[in-house]
């Protein structure tokens, strides 16, 4: 098969030499979500931050699965400026509205708000997409607390956005605040929780609460989430830290499977190859395949990364003395965060101590620690490679299980909610204290009545609607619409509407207009297979069907379904 043709197959995102490369590149683009046209009308700012609220939930969904200046009205600050957020309605995102919608029915009207954060969502460029989002959402949170000093905060990010929530909890909780006491974000003691789907920067051992006193639920919700402890570690070490003052208020959830956030540790390969996919043209290389332009932008990166771990090893006089391997140095400075210069010197282990001795004495120990370091840093990367980490994590019809977080309930072993609607009950009980105005109270234990309305909210969410939502409608469900399933980096399926005056699914993380609602997909296609209508029932509110689309886009975003992470 030509190796046009195979990328044009799998949409791999990263064109690296190796198949394994190839693999795991995918899937770390597949964890952010796919897109769909955007529906074209006039730009209307209509809310302003200056309507507070007791509490504010800040979401950030996948891969263009992200508010469209454009064609969706948008949230303004204090002076009329417009920001860089929409208001979940005039957004729609079939995986995040669920989760972030759900507290809106159980507390008085305007007691609750949720804003989703605009942001590149792309993989023109992984690390700068993610950076933006991280400047966009700390900006939003930033303005809100200005105008509305005794509003509460939660955060949600899913896929692309679990990476850019991550990065700004930890930015939250490690703030430390000024002579005046003022932080420069928010105060962390406002921020009640924060809800990470599909971290790919999760460390090795974090369970689903961290920093939690009791494993198995935040510090302020005493509702049990059930399951067994999920294996591995998120595709992007090196991204991931500590969560400072947010320790105790953070639920991380991962499926074991899904290969962004549950990867197995010694495939240092295979993270090269996601380190390389930060960097290059995502986007291009998945539209075009292997092509001069984005030949060129791959070597480009290559060559950048190879000429780093040169002057790395050159800023330490004694590193062929030390037992570190070609392999570490190359993981170093291809993430993207490395700052050449920054290199410390390496404990030198080796039984030859002449000073004068030509570094070519140590070649063959040094030659000896290369070959034992790559079989023993990859010792599960054939196993990955061959289990078909693309299709693993990212399957046709939402059989991957970066979608799981949405139908992961089992109840025979003590998980009766799935992810997406333990999250939406922890966001409602927060909401209830922000509207009565009490103290966070770290102890607290849902009361009964909230806990059966809770189970019963969960029932009804199952039971199928037939309604067929109007064009203006902002549902706060996904929908159930004509599909096309697309294979790439960002996702596998995804449905996309064509925009009309009739709501649209679109594949997971994708922009949508304010008349159109998104459904979250996972990868920009390169080719499509017709698939049967499906729908998604992620949480508390049952999913609806939508009008028949006139015409089919394709997207890429980390998000599950067709319409990130990446």
């Amino acid at each position: 098969m030509a190796l046009r043709e195979f990328f044009a197959r799998h949409r791999i995102g990263v064109g690296v030499a190796a198949p394994a490369v190839l693999g795991v590149a995918a899937v770390v683009a597949a964890s952010f979500t796919l897109t769909s046209t955007p529906e074209t009308r006039d730009t209307r700012l209509t809310s302003s931050v200056t309507e507070c609220h007791d509490m504010v939930t800040i979401s950030v969904a996948g891969r263009n699965d992200t508010p469209n200046p454009e064609t969706t009205a948008m949230l303004v600050d204090a002076n009329g400026n417009p920001l860089p957020a929409a208001l979940s309605g005039d957004h729609r995102s079939e995986w995040v509205d669920p989760v972030v919608n759900a507290p809106a029915d159980d507390v008085e009207p305007g007691s609750y708000r949720a804003v989703y954060v605009a942001y590149p969502a792309n993989m023109s460029s992984y690390e700068d997409s993610v950076n933006a989002g991280v400047a966009n959402t700390k900006q939003v949170m930033r303005e809100i607390a200005q105008a509305c000093p005794d509003t509460r905060f939660s955060i949600v990010g899913y896929s692309e956005g679990a990476d850019v929530v991550r990065r700004v909890a930890m930015e939250v909780g490690n703030q430390e605040a000024d002579k005046d006491g003022k932080y420069g974000i928010v105060n962390p003691d406002d921020v009640v929780g924060v809800v990470i789907l599909a971290d790919p920067g999760r460390s090795a051992g974090d369970g689903t609460f961290i920093g939690a006193k009791d494993p198995n639920n935040p510090d302020n919700f005493d509702q049990q989430y059930g399951g067994k402890p999920i294996s591995g570690q998120g595709v992007m070490q090196g991204t991931g830290g500590g969560f400072g003052k947010l320790n105790g208020k953070i639920a991380s959830f991962c499926s074991e499977g899904d290969l962004t956030c549950a990867a197995p540790q010694n495939i240092s390969l295979l993270q090269l190859a996601a380190n390389v996919g930060r960097q290059i043209n995502v986007d291009n290389l998945e539209r075009e395949g292997l092509t001069p332009a984005t030949g060129q932008n791959v070597a480009e990166v290559l060559g950048r990364i190879a000429m780093a771990a040169f002057a790395d090893i050159a800023a330490q006089p004694n590193w062929m003395k030390s037992d570190e391997t070609f392999l570490t140095v190359l993981l170093r400075v291809s993430d993207p965060a490395y700052k050449p210069g920054t290199a410390k010197a390496v404990p030198v282990k080796s039984e030859i101590s002449t000073d004068e001795m030509s570094p070519l004495a140590y070649l063959p120990q040094k030659v000896l620690n290369e070959i034992i370091g790559l079989i023993v840093t990859n010792q599960n990367t054939i196993p990955v490679v061959m289990s078909d980490p693309y299709k693993l994590t990212l399957g046709p019809n939402h059989t991957g299980h970066h979608f799981d977080y949405w139908k992961n309930a089992d109840p025979e072993n003590g998980k009766p909610l799935t992810s997406a609607e333990y999250a939406a009950a922890w966001l409602t009980h927060l909401a209830k204290q922000a509207q009565a105005g009490e103290p966070v109270d770290k102890t607290a234990t849902p009361k009964s009545e909230d806990v059966q309305a809770m189970y019963k909210a969960v029932d009804e969410s199952k039971a199928p609607k037939t309604t067929t939502q109007a064009a203006t409608s902002t549902s706060k469900s996904p929908t159930s619409t004509t599909t096309t399933t697309t294979k790439s980096d960002a996702a596998v399926a995804s449905t996309t509407q064509a925009p009309t005056t009739t709501p649209s699914g679109t594949s997971s993380s994708t922009t949508a207009p304010s008349t159109t609602s998104t459904a979250p997909s996972t990868t920009a296609p390169a080719t499509t297979e017709a698939v049967k209508p499906t729908t998604v029932a992620p949480t508390t509110t049952a999913p609806t069907t939508t009008a028949a689309p006139t015409t089919t886009t394709t997207t890429e975003s980390a998000a599950p379904t067709t319409t990130e992470s990446k």
